[in-house]
């Protein structure tokens, strides 16, 4: 009965940021404002990275984000699908990413061949709702195809429609296959999925005309209200977790020492307090160390921070995520970049997928994953041409299948990579 009652409780959280998020876009701007700002975000390009706030204003892009998952809230609440650990990073992310790159318009046809693909195998839909929103990582095919080719317009729309339905059909066998090229080592498994996937469909779709992505849109001066939002937003998780429970730092402790490893659910072994507090403490880390290298909020920014909230409630925590940070840090001190460029931010806060290598090998090994993780997320990009908005997850799988097993064989060398087996998740 605790597990149904700590589902309820997240679901209630997640719902409650989405409003949020809508409330505050109508209070940085003015309705009409806010109503401009969402048609021209339906209607612009959506590649990496695209700033919604540099589209459609502060108001527009964070009304259209808390709309966005307040839909994919609705989508668990009709199917009956559970709100578990995964279901919370799933929704979390929609909540991130609609800020540069999922929209109203562009997730629906990845959600329909998902459910084409229950259908068929005659399976609950149920069970494929967090696979089919983490999937909508290559919504942004659909706009691309549909009205930025050398095709007809009606032609470009269906050809985009049938491709993005398409992927939704093949992604959650695809996602169990690929899952075991890094067995769990990075939580990202569908940005990994969606990188190989949406690689193959660029290089099919170059020939009718697939253009290159825009210039990047990325904004600055927002962080005033963006901090206070910010800020509600982590005091709210802590209350949360203390009115749920008084000591609730006694079940975080015991989260802290897990290692995270995919697939795990801080949620079903820990409690909700437990996840709401590791939450705010990571959300708390991760702003801290953009606001402590100089960077600024934006959409983009703000997307990573909820990706790491999000993943709080099934493999992340303050222990394993801060020697990934770290590495990253490094190779950015080491290389001709600022860490505050673009690509360096991101690394950081997305690159905390890799975070189960350093709570399963130790932190050492957390700061040699996030090291190569910089530089790899720098160039796997270009395979999708920003098509894929978990660009960052694309690039961990190749650095968790390269590293764990090195990690695994130096510390444990009589048991080697595949010391212990891990059950296959859906995502």
């Amino acid at each position: 009965m605790r597990g149904v009652d700590d589902q309820q409780v997240l679901f209630r959280v997640v719902v409650a940021m989405s409003v949020a998020f809508v409330v505050f876009g109508f209070v940085v701007d003015s309705p009409g404002a806010v109503l401009r700002g969402v048609v021209d975000i339906l209607s612009a390009r959506d590649t990496l990275v695209t700033d919604f706030v540099g589209v459609g204003g502060l108001g527009g892009a964070f009304v259209q984000a808390g709309l966005l998952t307040l839909v994919a809230c609705a989508t668990y609440r009709i199917t009956g699908a559970a709100v578990d650990g995964p279901a919370v990073a799933a929704l979390l992310l929609v909540l991130g990413t609609a800020l540069y790159g999922k929209t109203l318009l562009n997730v629906w046809p990845i959600l329909a061949g998902v459910a084409l693909y229950a259908t068929l195998r005659r399976e609950r839909l149920s069970a494929h709702v967090s696979t089919a929103w983490f999937g909508t990582a290559l919504s942004p095919i659909f706009v691309e195809l549909a009205f930025n080719t050398a095709l007809p317009v009606w032609a470009g729309v269906l050809l985009g429609a049938a491709t993005s339905v398409l992927i939704g059909f093949v992604l959650p066998p695809v996602a169990r296959q690929l899952f075991r090229a890094h067995d769990g080592f990075t939580l990202y498994n569908m940005g990994f999925v969606a990188g190989v996937v949406g690689a193959v469909v660029v290089a099919v779709y170059r020939a009718f005309g697939l253009t290159a992505p825009p210039e990047m849109v990325w904004t600055s001066g927002d962080d005033g209200p963006l901090s206070i939002l910010l800020a509600i937003l982590l005091v709210g998780l802590i209350g949360t977790a203390f009115a749920l429970d008084r000591a609730p730092w006694r079940a975080y402790v015991r989260l802290t020492r897990r290692d995270g490893r995919a697939p795990c659910d801080f949620l079903a072994d820990d409690g909700a307090a437990a996840v709401l507090l590791n939450m705010a403490v990571i959300g708390t880390l991760t702003t801290g160390y953009v606001l402590v290298i100089g960077a600024h909020l934006n959409g983009p920014v703000i997307a990573g921070i909820l990706s790491v909230m999000g993943f709080g409630a099934c493999g992340k925590n303050a222990v394993n995520i801060v020697p990934v940070v770290a590495g990253v840090a490094i190779a950015g001190l080491l290389k001709p970049y600022e860490l505050t460029d673009p690509g360096l931010i991101w690394a950081a806060l997305y690159g905390t997928c890799l975070a189960p290598i350093a709570g399963r090998f130790g932190p050492h090994w957390g700061v040699v994953a996030g090291f190569f993780h910089a530089s790899v997320a720098q160039v796997t990009g270009a395979l999708v041409i920003g098509l894929n908005l978990y660009g960052n997850g694309f690039a961990a799988g190749f650095v968790a299948a390269v590293i764990a097993p090195v990690a695994a064989l130096i510390s444990h060398p009589r048991r080697g990579a595949g010391e212990r087996e891990k059950p296959v998740p859906a995502a």
